[in-house]
């Protein structure tokens, strides 16, 4: 009986030590593994699923007309501009709409002024420009402007240059 040495420590003289085969793969286990694991999820998702509905409560319809639609509104909410009315004697604008931020004269036919309408950022205009739909720059001095309805005919509006703040003492 020639044995080969062995150091693998055994409670039974002449057994062999347990070793995994070299030919057995662990694949099937591992498959059977993530199979029962799927199968567990899938049933735990379908108890709970069952558990947490409730009865269901039919609502009772409630007959009603279409919707009524303000087609001015949506058209503005979509920012369309309101259509001009048209006006025989439009009244004259009011001069607090326009801020006369600067100014750039040369002369009183020649020139431009930086004016803001309606606290929007303000814009250059030149002599006989049209600040707004009705509204022309007629005329520009180094303290003011003159605007009216038309570039030759009466200034309906005069704007001031604002003072400037004095060097302080």
């Amino acid at each position: 009986m020639n044995k080969a040495p062995s150091f693998a420590h055994s409670a039974y003289p002449g057994e062999a030590v347990a070793t995994r085969s070299a030919g057995r793969k662990p694949w099937p286990a591992a498959v059977a593994g993530l199979l029962w694991l799927a199968a567990g999820l899938s049933a735990g998702y379908w108890v709970l699923l069952a558990w947490g509905r409730s009865p269901v409560t039919p609502v009772p319809a409630t007959l009603s007309g279409p919707p009524v639609v303000d087609t001015a509104q949506v058209a503005r909410a979509l920012g369309a501009l309101p259509a001009a009315l048209p006006q025989a004697d439009a009244p004259a604008p009011a001069a607090s709409r326009y801020a006369l931020q600067g100014v750039v004269a040369v002369g009183s036919d020649r020139g431009a002024a930086l004016i803001a309408v309606d606290a929007q950022p303000s814009r250059p205009f030149r002599v006989g420009a049209e600040v707004e739909s009705g509204v022309f720059l007629q005329a520009v001095t180094a303290q003011e402007v003159r605007l009216g309805a038309s570039v030759e005919g009466p200034a309906s509006i005069t704007l001031a240059m604002p003072a400037q703040p004095g060097p302080q003492p």
